[in-house]
C-alpha cells in the first residue's frame, strides 16, 4: 500500500531528525527528552513496517513476522511515548534555568 509506504518514510525520516538533534544538544534532560521523541518514531516505523508485511505478503511466515513488528514497534513508541512525558517538564525546567 503507497499510503504505508509514505507513512514508513516519513517517520523514519522524523527518526533520523530527532536523532540528530539528540546527539547536537548538550543538555541532559533534552537529550532524554528527544531521546523519546525518536522512539515514537522508531516504534511508529517498526510498526508501520509490520503492518506493511500484512499486504505485501500472503504467507504465514510473512504474517509471523508482521505481527512480531507490530507489536515490537507498539511496545518501543509507548515506552518512547513514556519517557517523553516524563521528561519534557523537566527539560522546560532546564531551558528556563539557563536563560
Amino acid at each position: 500500500m503507497p499510503i504505508l509506504a509514505f507513512f514508513i518514510i516519513i517517520s523514519f525520516m522524523f527518526y533520523l531528525f530527532y536523532k540528530t538533534k539528540y546527539f547536537r544538544t548538550q543538555r541532559p534532560m533534552e537529550k532524554r527528552w528527544l531521546s523519546g521523541k525518536s522512539g515514537i518514531a522508531l516504534g511508529l516505523f517498526v510498526a508501520l513496517f509490520g503492518l506493511n508485511q500484512f499486504f505485501l505478503w500472503n504467507t504465514t511466515v510473512s504474517r509471523i513476522i508482521g505481527a512480531l513488528f507490530l507489536v515490537y514497534g507498539a511496545l518501543v513508541a509507548y515506552n518512547g511515548l513514556r519517557q517523553y512525558k516524563h521528561f519534557l517538564p523537566l527539560a522546560i525546567k532546564e531551558a528556563e534555568e539557563l536563560n
